[in-house]
């Protein structure tokens, strides 16, 4: 039997990749400011010009995820190394109506899609006569409906094809198919009404059985990402409050980002004129800190904590994952293994400064297989190899 401290230096000295990391997607219409985003958000530097298609293959990306426990943790272990969260960030290129119809490389850039978990939709939301917009004039809810129905047709392209192969099993008296059938009509008909797949109701059981398996772009959770200008970073504008009203039933979220001064905030060196630049348009952080916390939100994530003095870590998982499948990140190995974990809640060990005082005062749990891990735990694993 390992402990997990025994374990790090192995996985170390080996040089195992032990993590893992979905991807979410920047889309939209050209030229609206996704690859600046793209650049705020990561240390790659896409191309970013002041003309439509600047991207045509994606960029990629993996952002740290802004976690000030991880900062606290690291004050008190006093660690080798610290190691956040990530999330990958894919740049992908501007849609343009036709896409689903093979538009301008459409195919391609909705199959770059399809390979995302969640979709980043960078939506602009201000006035500039010195930025071209493709279809020459400003308009979020025409912009957010081009794309939209784009993505719309190429889920109803998808639903159809499996429809044809479902209704002959239907017409045999298939009552799975039966069912099946059912649910892909609910999903064409909703389709043609300009409706994603996201903003229908299911039950459980018909969702993982029938919906989940199809991987429907319209059905991955969504962020609309409002681009404005400097003087709307903190209220927003009249733009934005349309998209709020637009999307109200959608179950998505909206981020008010001024992407072009955060670009400018990111060429600033000296961190404390950073923090002088943001409190001057009234932010407490850069607004891309914020949407990388909501990525990672929208991707169902959370995070977990390994400390010991060889390195701090912060750990990905699924909501609702068990400690067999959180060990099981790191590797493998751990989660077959399995024999319990010891468990810290991250405000005791904060409130006891070590994990010394922790055990001494009682507050380290000892977890079976079925526990479902809390986002901030600080644990450590035992299992057999």
């Amino acid at each position: 039997m390992l402990t997990f401290a025994a374990l790090k230096w192995i996985l170390t000295f080996v040089g195992i990749k032990t993590s893992f990391s979905m991807k979410a997607g920047i889309v939209g219409l050209p030229n609206v400011g996704k690859s600046t985003l793209f650049n705020c958000l990561s240390n790659a530097k896409a191309q970013s010009a002041n003309f439509p298609f600047c991207t045509i293959e994606p960029n990629i990306g993996v952002v740290n995820v802004p976690d000030s426990r991880l900062e606290k943790l690291e004050e008190l272990v006093k660690p080798e190394r610290v190691l956040p969260a990530t999330v990958e960030i894919v740049d992908i290129a501007g849609l343009v109506k036709g896409a689903s119809k093979g538009e301008s490389l459409g195919n391609k850039f909705l199959a770059n899609i399809r390979e995302t978990d969640a979709i980043l939709h960078v939506i602009r939301c201000f006035d500039n006569d010195n930025i071209v917009h493709v279809d020459g004039s400003i308009n979020p809810i025409r912009d957010k409906e081009t794309i939209d129905m784009e993505l719309q047709f190429k889920d109803l392209e998808t639903v159809e094809k499996k429809l044809d192969k479902v209704k002959r099993a239907a017409k045999t008296g298939n009552k799975e198919a039966q069912k099946e059938e059912a649910v892909l009509k609910k999903i064409k008909e909703n389709l043609e009404s300009g409706i994603s797949v996201r903003a229908l109701e299911f039950s459980e059981d018909d969702y993982v059985a029938y919906v989940k398996p199809s991987q429907f772009i319209t059905d991955k959770p969504v962020m609309y990402v409002c681009n404005v200008d400097e003087a709307s970073a903190v209220t927003g504008n009249a733009y934005v409050e349309q998209i709020r009203e637009a999307v109200k039933n959608e179950n998505a979220e909206v981020l008010v980002l001024a992407v072009g001064t955060e670009a400018d905030i990111n060429e600033l060196d000296d961190y404390e004129e950073r923090q002088m630049f943001l409190e001057d348009i009234g932010l407490d952080e850069p607004g891309s800190s914020k949407l990388i916390r909501l990525a990672y939100k929208l991707l169902n994530q959370q995070t977990y904590f390994t400390a010991g003095e060889k390195e701090v870590r912060a750990w990905t998982i699924n909501v609702g994952a068990t400690a067999p499948q959180s060990a099981g990140v790191i590797h493998t190995d751990f989660e077959k293994g399995f024999i319990r974990a010891e468990v810290i809640a991250y405000n005791d060990y904060v409130a006891y400064g070590s994990e010394a005082k922790v055990k001494e005062a009682g507050k380290m749990r000892v977890e079976g297989k079925n526990y479902i891990v809390k986002d901030g735990d600080v644990m450590h694993f035992l299992f057999n190899v």
